[in-house]
């Protein structure tokens, strides 16, 4: 019986997010803490599993809600049968021969939810590389992000960049260049691997109590970018700015220079729109410490830099009077050739 693993990680973003939707720039790192993780194998039928985030029987009432909150109506179900369906129809548009086998799929996933870290779209990535090994197709790595993201803007209707696809299709700390000339003319940008050693000791600190959905902030965003907010068109230049930055820091390992536009980040966002109290109180209490701070994605988890290790103790100890816990990053595992810009998307002009 042929059995397929597959697993896609956790994402934080680090500078310049959330311009990626905006034609912007931005630069993230995959956190091998967490996973989402398919198992698909032969089966009679094509069946998928239901997992914890897709309960139908509570022992009360009070548990239905919790799990609504924190799941949403449809959990990971939605999440799956339309990448499935995604995954078919870009078979059938490019002519790929499937296999005439069925397939059970389970699946499960251990990145804290609605904390910005980026679960939904790991776990619509884990199942694309599982069916991809499963019937022996290829798509390319460039086009990979895309077709991820189309599942959830085209099939479920949320409005989202593509900077988490990508972090988790290339699985390493990436720069990322949305070029408006490029998105229009491929729905692809320059995406470039950064050497995993470059990072800095990096804290991500995430809440344990119910976030926001990531969304919910986004709309507002969508809405005053399409109807061209002048504000917002600067701001979204902005924050590309400062990832541009943000890669010539981490090529010269100016940490302190890195963590002046980590901060700037997030005070530039803070400007932009009403962000929840309890997240901003997470940043709040970070900078206090003597650390920086920006969201790690939509809210409800920030990230930062603290290279020393007494101070991070403090961190852990601080932020648990709050419902947060914090943690160090995974470290990076290079496995073969160097990192590199992807041969077929290198700049024209020489510039990243």
């Amino acid at each position: 019986m042929k059995i397929v693993k597959s697993s896609a990680y956790a994402r934080a973003g680090l500078v310049g997010n959330p311009s990626d939707g905006y034609f912007g720039k931005t630069i993230s790192v995959i956190l091998k803490n967490f996973s989402a993780r398919a198992v698909i194998y032969e089966w009679p039928e094509l069946e998928i599993i239901l997992s914890k985030q897709d309960r139908c029987l509570f022992d009360r009432l009070d548990d239905l809600v919790e799990d609504v909150k924190l799941n949403g109506l449809y959990g990971g179900l939605r999440l799956i049968k339309a990448a499935i369906k995604k995954f078919a129809e870009y078979c059938r548009d490019q002519r790929i021969g499937l296999a005439a086998q069925n397939f059970s799929l389970r699946y499960e996933t251990d990145i804290p939810r609605q904390v910005g870290l980026a679960g939904s779209s790991a776990i619509i990535t884990a199942v694309f590389k599982g069916l991809m090994e499963f019937y022996g197709v290829e798509i390319p790595k460039e086009v990979l992000p895309t077709l991820i993201l189309s599942v959830e803007t085209e099939e479920i209707g949320i409005s989202a960049g593509l900077q988490d696809r990508v972090c988790q299709v290339y699985e390493g700390l990436v720069y990322m260049d949305f070029e408006r000339r490029l998105m229009e003319a491929s729905g692809r940008g320059r995406y470039e691997v950064l050497p995993p050693d470059l990072l800095p000791p990096l804290y991500v600190a995430y809440r344990t109590d119910l976030s926001k959905i990531s969304g919910t902030y986004h709309s507002n965003l969508r809405a005053r970018w399409e109807a061209g907010d002048p504000e917002i068109l600067k701001v979204m230049e902005t924050f590309a700015g400062l990832a541009e930055r943000g890669r010539e820091c981490f090529l010269k390992k100016d940490y302190r220079a890195l963590a002046e536009l980590m901060d700037l980040n997030f005070d530039t966002r803070a400007r932009i729109g009403k962000l929840d109290p309890r997240n901003v109180e997470m940043v709040r209490l970070a900078r206090r410490l003597g650390v920086c701070a920006n969201y790690a994605g939509s809210g409800g988890a920030v990230v930062g830099i603290c290279e020393d290790d007494a101070l991070f103790r403090k961190l852990q100890e601080e932020f648990a009077r709050i419902s947060c816990i914090v943690i160090r990053p995974l470290p990076l595992v290079e496995s073969g050739p160097p990192p590199r810009v992807e041969a077929s998307l290198r700049p024209e002009s020489g510039k990243a």
